[in-house]
């Protein structure tokens, strides 16, 4: 079977990849676990210049290759005035890849994967949607398209998933669609990364968060709650990983408050660098607010056995509640520095934390994500090249 996957992550050429196209995050981990299912697996992305790029991830898989389109222009509410002559201009490569293909993968937010489901839906094709982002949240008309298709066409050979996880399936219309959670771990690498914590130094507390640096992911309260805690604790420091608007705003911050040198932002780090902070690390800080699905940082940090203190947002209370790190009522500074407190001042609590966060992890591996997901199309479309 030979599968076609639409998205709108970024790639870019690199010699350095199989492939010759390379790209960023878990996609590239996620699209060669997928590749191991299919004969043969086509991604078609858009193609955008420069490179290398720090951080970059092969894009490479059994039997993968690339089908590059166009870059599309602006962004935000030009990009979608644009999107219809983005369409034109790469309609006969989207139609070619699909007449090749025996079923399509799209992966949503995005209006690239959205095209390629609709598509699909249209010629008939087995068809398979991951929903990435918040499947509860519904703010634009764009999201209310896609939970509304949804659950409108799930069932026979549409396997449609929604990124996250309780206990009652995401919609009581349509049983269908099911829940999974995203990774970027292989087994082999939780047992490289994973090592159980004993206790922490309070002459060397580290902290860390990892994400895409806005301000509705927490960093701003993560350095306000840093000050807090430097009172108790003179040596404690914080790593800041990720890029993106806030690291101007967060710099400010952390000069103002007198704490740049407690502080590095490291900005856009490689999956193996961020791996070695959150190793180096004693408690992984995550105070958002956001719109999230599945959380990738908090199982990296899970999986190193950094216990996590969060937020009730979307799935992170069914992993976190199970004993691998601490709930936040409110994401607040005062809060947070609370339970960093608690952590360093009861090494039993915090060492058993640590025991349970690597167990956790381990439910999560790349490996499980493809054997569920393969379990569901297996059911839908028949054999896998998985299965011969």
């Amino acid at each position: 079977m030979k599968c076609v996957v639409f998205s709108h992550k970024p790639c870019w050429r690199s010699g350095a990849s199989p492939s010759g196209y390379a790209t960023d995050g878990g996609f590239g981990f996620q699209m060669a676990a997928l590749a191991e299912m299919f004969d043969e697996t086509t991604v078609a992305v858009p193609i955008y210049k420069g490179g290398p790029h720090r951080g970059q991830v092969a894009l490479a898989g059994r039997n993968l290759k690339i089908a590059p389109l166009t870059t599309p222009q602006g962004c935000g509410a030009w990009r979608k005035l644009l999107m219809p002559a983005w369409v034109v201009r790469n309609l006969p490569a989207l139609l070619r890849e699909m007449s090749r293909a025996d079923a399509v993968h799209a992966p949503i937010p995005g209006d690239i994967g959205t095209i390629g489901m609709v598509l699909a839906f249209v010629l008939g094709k087995p068809l398979f949607v991951r929903h990435c982002g918040n499947w509860f949240v519904e703010r634009t008309a764009a999201e209310r398209f896609w939970k509304w298709f949804m659950i409108r066409f799930a069932g026979g050979r549409r396997v449609m998933l929604a990124t996250g996880g309780a206990e009652e399936p995401p919609s009581p219309r349509n049983s269908h669609i099911g829940w999974i959670f995203s990774t970027s771990l292989t087994e082999a690498e939780m047992r490289a990364c994973g090592q159980r914590r004993s206790s922490i130094d309070p002459r060397r507390l580290r902290l860390i968060i990892v994400c895409r640096q806005e301000r509705e992911k927490g960093t701003g309260i993560v350095i306000d709650a840093l000050r807090l805690v430097c009172q108790d604790f003179p040596g404690a420091s914080l790593d800041v990983v990720g890029d993106g608007s806030g690291l101007p705003q967060f710099r400010k911050q952390a000069t103002d408050l007198g704490l740049a040198e407690r502080i590095t932002f490291h900005g856009k780090l490689g999956h193996g660098e961020v791996i070695r902070l959150l190793q180096q690390a004693d408690l992984f800080c995550y105070p958002t607010a956001a719109s999230e699905g599945f959380p990738k940082s908090v199982l990296e940090a899970l999986a190193c056995g950094l216990p996590a203190i969060t937020t009730r947002v979307s799935v992170l209370p069914r992993l976190i509640s199970r004993g691998c790190g601490i709930l936040l009522g409110a994401p607040s500074p005062e809060a947070l520095a609370a339970a960093i407190r608690r952590c360093v001042d009861h090494p039993d609590e915090y060492r058993l934390m640590s025991a349970r966060a690597l167990e956790i992890a381990r439910e999560y591996s790349l490996e499980k994500w493809r054997e569920n997901i393969a379990r569901l199309l297996r059911t839908a479309w028949g054999p896998l090249a998985c299965d011969a």
